[in-house]
């Protein structure tokens, strides 16, 4: 392939109007603006969503939702099942464990967040900053402890 061989593929590209360039083009005259009015003069026309003065959908319509991003806390969050999976009886879980097992990418600001989907079988020493209600139960069943950090 040479610079000089490409070109666009075979209908990707159509010509541009040739705008006022005599009645037999089509496009001759008042070249496709109709006749007089806002839309047919030079700059004419107006912003998109004006309605003609009228108040637009926009602004009739009520405002909705909220973020709070800006106060939005953020865990590293793992399963039960996970922990059951990975980790031997009476070993202490905590998120620098679990990142050193490749369980987690990062740990995230507001620590380490348990929750509790799956079964777990293993007595383990979990160390984190929250535990669902789910999550301590099956814990504390198997006969493990939490620590909130």
């Amino acid at each position: 392939m040479k610079l000089h061989t490409l070109q666009p593929a075979l209908g990707s590209t159509t010509s541009e109007k040739r705008l006022g360039r005599g009645i037999g083009s089509g496009l001759g005259k008042t070249s496709g603006k109709g006749h007089k009015g806002q839309w047919a003069r030079s700059g004419g026309g107006v912003r998109p969503g004006f309605e003609g003065g009228q108040m637009p959908l926009t602004r009739r319509l009520p405002k909705r939702g909220f973020k709070n991003a800006a106060f939005k806390k953020i865990y590293s969050i793992v399963n039960v099942e996970v922990l059951d999976k990975f980790f031997q009886d009476g070993d202490v879980v905590n998120a620098e464990a679990l990142k050193a097992k490749g369980i987690i990418s990062k740990i995230e600001e507001y620590g380490l967040k348990v929750l509790g989907d799956g079964e777990i079988t293993k007595k383990l020493t979990v160390q984190a900053a929250k535990f669902t209600g789910a999550a301590k139960e099956k814990i504390e069943a198997a006969g493990g402890s939490i620590e909130v950090l």
